[in-house]
């Protein structure tokens, strides 16, 4: 069967192929997907982007339009599709993918892509320079560690906002991973980095194409969150 009409099946085995791979084999299996990421997303129900930029238009103040954005981990750039959408018009790109950020680079909203495997190279980003810093879909067990959040944070211009999102287990590696990340958020609010704006569940984000699951069981959830940094 040929790519541009792979079924479900054909999206779970190419995925079951990722399987325990180091970060740096990682980035080279989503080179390799560039090419059918967005329409083997749509084969899978990927809605992450959608649900996130909805949460975050209902509770992000102001205008638009003068926004600075960080899109970390924008893939292919649909977050950034989405969000130009609604007026914002200022976007940044890092990805660990050179085969994504060529098409990220091929939608033209990004003033800049830089090229990080996040975890290992420290986030390209001027500390304090962007009012809004959005991460979503790679804060995971096995992806993006729970440390990258403080560079997120770091990004944010003191009043600027990070959003991001975080997968819900269905595994032992999965839960551990939300217990260190809530613990992380949690002592970030006690420094008195940011204040938590809202928080919210993800329905239904995604087809569990990584499980056989009985039919009411076949999809995955998450949950968002919009922080905004401390002024002081």
């Amino acid at each position: 069967m040929s790519d541009c009409c792979r079924s479900v099946d054909d999206v779970r085995a190419f995925l079951h192929s990722s399987k325990n791979l180091d970060p740096q084999e990682r980035m080279k299996f989503y080179d390799s997907w560039a090419p059918t990421y967005e329409r083997d997303s749509e084969t899978i129900s990927y809605r992450a982007p959608n649900i996130v930029v909805d949460f975050l238009n209902r509770n992000l103040p102001g205008s638009h339009e003068d926004v600075k954005v960080l899109d970390v981990a924008c893939g292919s750039g649909l977050v950034g599709k989405l969000m130009s959408e609604l007026g914002f018009r200022n976007f940044v790109g890092v990805d660990g993918s050179k085969g994504m950020l060529d098409l990220a680079a091929q939608s033209g909203l990004y003033q800049d892509l830089k090229l990080a495997l996040l975890g290992t190279d420290q986030l390209p980003a001027q500390t304090g320079a962007f009012d809004l810093v959005v991460i979503i879909g790679a804060l995971r067990a096995g992806f993006v560690p729970v440390s990258v959040i403080r560079e997120l944070w770091q990004a944010a211009k003191p009043g600027g906002y990070v959003c991001m999102s975080r997968v819900d287990p269905k595994s032992e590696s999965g839960e551990k991973y939300k217990l260190s990340m809530k613990r992380e958020l949690q002592q970030m609010e006690e420094e008195g980095l940011w204040s938590p704006v809202s928080t919210g569940d993800m329905k239904k984000y995604m087809m569990d194409v990584y499980h056989n699951q009985k039919e009411d069981e076949q999809y995955l959830d998450g949950t968002m969150y919009l922080y905004r940094k401390s002024i002081s």
